[in-house]
């Protein structure tokens, strides 16, 4: 459930940024600090000069900094003026997916006092930027009030689009039966003639499809998918490239190789044409995965390098533990049990960093395999225990039945039949 680059506007704020520069001043003064001291450790004497002269204007980031430095709200800085700018640079770092910074900006921002739609507004933005980011957290509940404001507001159309961000946050936390009742209410009005975006019927199939797919419901999903086909002249490049990523993702569940990698190329170049590069990697991710599936590991090889070479240009550190599993899962299906073994500690290793349950899973179920090709069943075992004890604490079911069928075939071939039976009927149970 999307993301894009965006280029900054043209906007001459030199009055905002002079009277910011001079607010900086004043309060460094006041704090006895020099502009070095003001700067260290992670910006330059020069930098803060040419704040203070109004020659640059801050970031939300520079800006967080420097209060902290100070000791003073980010707010007293920028005075009574933030809807003039500080408001932009949020919507901007939302728009270039710097989901830290856009989530640092609208809880900045929230603290002064809003009216109503304001409030709103900015709720709305910081639950979509905790929701691109993958960590919900109270996501859901800043997206509720945003509706519940917009609805007081009469304002029908931004209270979908906020409650579109409630059923993405339940979606990410695989409450699929919530997600899907709140999209089918969503598109109960888009369909009885709510004007929202112009893509945003297609957003809400894509989402229903998301979870039937969550589900398992493969066919249920692509049912969507084919609707969202018939609205494809009102996709811009990004929106039909995530519909053709859905597709080709449902094509690969239901074991259509083909299908999968023919329409997944198409929408890797519509990404690349939208300069989605997130997406891009996510796609060429899981099209080595589609390759690897068909038999064509140098072709999935190429895809997973790509991949890595995008998001370590990115510093995404939480889809490179995909991206690197992925490649440890193509090195042991051409023999290399010793470098999958080594690929999938470096991949558990940057997962962990990142604090990615699902990667860490993933690599731990990669690494279980390359023991056992290896002939380390004691190995083998302990990272299946691993995998599913951490899937059980993340919580997340697909997760939990993917990681104890593992550890069940795991414990089957060593002999103990007993408990890989009781394992196997814990994954039926969570199915």
């Amino acid at each position: 459930m999307p993301r894009v680059s965006a280029t900054r506007p043209r906007v001459d704020d030199s009055p905002l940024a002079r009277k910011i520069g001079e607010r900086l001043r004043t309060a460094r003064l006041a704090a006895g600090l020099t502009q070095t001291q003001l700067a260290e450790p992670r910006y330059t004497k020069a930098y803060v000069s040419a704040l203070e002269n109004g020659l640059s204007r801050p970031s939300m980031a520079a800006l967080n900094h420097f209060s902290g430095r100070l000791g003073i709200p980010a707010s007293q800085l920028i005075n009574d003026e933030p809807a003039s700018w500080a408001r932009l640079e949020a919507d901007l770092l939302l728009a270039c997916s710097r989901w830290d910074d856009a989530i640092a900006a609208y809880r900045l921002l929230l603290e002064a006092s809003q009216t109503p739609g304001a409030r709103a507004e900015l709720l709305r933005g910081l639950s979509e930027a905790m929701v691109r980011k993958g960590q919900v957290g109270d996501a859901i509940a800043y997206a509720t009030e945003s509706a519940e404001l917009f609805r007081g507001s009469r304002r029908d159309s931004d209270a979908a689009l906020a409650d579109y961000w409630v059923a993405a946050a339940h979606y990410l936390r695989e409450s699929t039966t919530e997600s899907k009742a709140i999209l089918h209410a969503i598109l109960a009005r888009v369909r009885a003639g709510l004007k929202v975006e112009p893509d945003f019927k297609a957003r809400l199939l894509m989402g229903l499809s998301s979870n039937e797919s969550l589900e398992g419901n493969h066919a249920a999903a692509l049912g969507y998918l084919e609707e969202v086909r018939g609205l494809d002249a009102d996709l811009d490049d990004r929106r039909r490239a995530s519909y053709l990523f859905g597709l080709a993702y449902s094509y690969r569940e239901t074991g259509d190789y083909e299908a999968a990698v023919r329409t997944g190329i198409a929408s890797l170049e519509l990404f690349r044409r939208a300069q989605a590069e997130r997406e891009s990697g996510a796609l060429e991710n899981d099209l080595s995965m589609s390759y690897l599936a068909i038999g064509n590991s140098s072709r999935a090889a190429e895809m997973a390098a790509s991949a890595r070479a995008r998001f370590e240009r990115l510093d995404d550190q939480w889809w490179l533990g995909f991206v690197v599993d992925s490649q440890a899962r193509i090195a042991l299906a051409r023999g290399s049990a010793d470098e999958a073994a080594r690929g999938a500690e470096e991949a558990l290793r940057i997962a962990r960093q990142a604090g990615n349950a699902k990667a860490c899973v993933d690599a731990l179920l990669t690494l279980a395999r390359a023991r056992a090709a290896l002939g380390d069943a004691k190995g083998c075992l302990e990272a299946n225990e691993q995998a599913a004890e951490l899937a059980r604490t993340a919580g997340s079911p697909s997760l939990v039945r993917k990681a104890i069928r593992d550890l069940a075939e795991a414990l089957a071939a060593s002999g103990d039949h007993e408990r890989a039976f009781t394992l196997m009927r814990e994954a039926l149970a969570a199915s």
